[in-house]
């Protein structure tokens, strides 16, 4: 549970400083990774909580 938390804190993080790089250098790619890394960390949360939910329910 607890490196689940760390590595979701993690890559919101590294979302984060690669969006600032986007605003620091205006380079298209850190906004593209930004996004990807985003988006890959809600699709791992939202299985992550899925299998909480249905671990619960049996």
């Amino acid at each position: 549970m607890l490196i689940v938390r760390w590595l979701a804190l993690f890559l919101l993080l590294a979302s984060a400083v690669s969006f600032g790089f986007y605003v620091a250098t205006g380079r298209a790619f850190y906004r593209r990774l930004g996004l990807v890394i985003l988006k890959w960390t809600v699709v791992a949360a939202a299985v992550f909580f899925v299998v909480l939910l249905v671990d619960r329910m049996v």
